[in-house]
């Protein structure tokens, strides 16, 4: 087990440094000039070159990489240019907004969906069957953006039940979490029903019938203990995705949040502050799928055993 984690973090390392790589020379390879776009147009060309020099733009792309690596392996990861404050700074300031909006769209997810999927899978082919897997199709195939501006639409600006932008309270974040959760939920519904139905028809289903169990325990005692190991993984991978992809929503609703930070930085140009909500999300994702995997090698004894020489 331990050498399954220093495996697994060892290759997490070598992916942050590969994206870190890939984002540092893409950044500096496409045209234009940071600076220029930080001073705008009319600023004044030795100026613009001083700043260069000063900021180390002006060093080979090798020297400028490691620098940055050296720096942000001790938790500094530059200035914003835009913003003039630390990047670091900055993305502590968003994480939170980030975290809330994650969590509530998990756990609206999370309910949801395997609610519907248990429901899905013991009335199957019903009409109820149906109407779940018809409801999480639809929430599947709809992108974050149209169902974010159609709640913000019916539920802000005709109904006026919740802000339409902005969080001042926990009603700001009701619109935001479930547009972010919606897809998730339609994901988690139609596995849970999978898994659950292909559990069902396990002979020890059929073992925990015969000795006269109720429809309820074995649902729950039996079935569900099995089915939801998949489900599980499913959950912590959706996890770091909502954390780190929550950039549609986040912009959206105008919530200050890592993604809206790396959309400004896209705009602004803003090297430091891109680099720097690039590399936190993707640490994310990596955390989430690790995470995944030792849970589910946790849940799951026979995984334990087969890693085992």
């Amino acid at each position: 087990m331990i050498a399954n984690i220093a495996r697994r973090l060892g290759q997490a390392l070598l992916v942050l440094l590969g994206v870190a790589l890939a984002i540092f020379i893409m950044l500096r390879i496409i045209p234009g000039n940071a600076i220029l776009t930080m001073m705008g147009e009319h600023a004044d060309p030795v100026v613009i070159e001083r700043m260069t020099a000063e900021l180390g733009l002006n060093e080979p792309i090798p020297t400028q990489f490691l620098r940055y690596l050296h720096d942000a392996v001790t938790g500094d990861f530059g200035t914003s240019y835009s913003m003039h404050r630390s990047v670091r700074e900055l993305m502590g300031a968003a994480f939170g907004n980030t975290l809330k909006l994650a969590l509530a769209a998990a756990v609206f997810a999370w309910l949801l969906g395997i609610v519907s999927g248990i429901i899905a899978a013991v009335k199957k082919n019903g009409l109820l069957d149906r109407l779940f897997m018809g409801v999480s199709l639809f929430g599947v195939s709809m992108p974050v953006f149209m169902a974010a501006m159609l709640l913000q639409y019916v539920f802000a600006y005709q109904l006026h039940w919740v802000p339409i932008s902005r969080v001042t309270d926990w009603r700001g974040f009701i619109l935001p979490a479930i547009a972010l959760g919606w897809n998730s939920a339609g994901s988690i519904a139609r596995l849970t029903r999978s898994t659950l139905l292909e559990v069902l028809q396990e002979d020890y289903i059929d073992t925990a019938r015969a000795k006269g169990r109720r429809q309820f325990g074995v649902l729950t005692r039996h079935a569900l203990r099995n089915a939801m190991l998949p489900v599980l993984t499913m959950m912590a991978v959706q996890l770091s995705s909502m954390l780190s992809g929550a950039v549609i929503c986040e912009t959206i609703f105008s919530i200050n949040g890592i993604g809206r930070l790396a959309v400004q930085a896209i705009s602004g140009r803003d090297i430091p502050l891109l680099q720097g909500t690039i590399l936190f999300s993707t640490a994310l994702v990596i955390l989430g799928n690790f995470v995944a995997d030792s849970l589910y090698s946790v849940l799951d004894p026979r995984i334990r055993r087969g890693s085992e020489p």
